[in-house]
């Protein structure tokens, strides 16, 4: 399961849209979930504006829950090309590094709350497994 920045931010903010719908999602998972610095960067910002701290995110790093398994460095070429393709959208850098982590994994889902994974695609034309309210 690779997880993106919303479903960490419902989980970690009080009160937060879909929390608890995704604090249901958190007890069947089973950890790891895969995500990258960007991701983190993202939900840092927006659990800060939501009123709670970084320092959860951290946590959830500490006890594993959470694996960084990416490196933008490695991948920028095909970051890149992604966020080309996606313009229109507009595609964040989280987002074309999600997208980018399911071409990685075979067969990995996004954890998401965020619709624009519904039009993304992997390897050019490959529908990407969401796991998102609603589905």
């Amino acid at each position: 399961m690779i997880i993106d920045a919303g479903p960490l931010v419902a989980f970690l903010a009080e009160g937060a849209e879909h929390g608890k719908w995704v604090a249901g999602q958190f007890k069947r998972l089973r950890p790891p979930l895969l995500t990258c610095e960007a991701v983190l960067t993202e939900a840092a910002f927006l659990l800060k504006r939501e009123g709670a701290e970084a320092d959860k995110l951290f946590a959830l790093l500490e006890r594993g829950v959470l694996r960084l398994n990416f490196t933008l460095g490695d991948q920028e070429p095909d970051v890149r090309e992604l966020m080309r393709r996606y313009r229109d959208t507009p595609m964040s850098l989280a987002d074309a590094c999600l997208v980018r982590m399911a071409e990685l994994h075979a067969g990995a889902t996004i954890f998401t709350l965020d619709g624009d994974f519904r039009v993304y695609r992997k390897h050019g034309r490959q529908m990407i497994p969401v796991l998102m309210p609603g589905d």
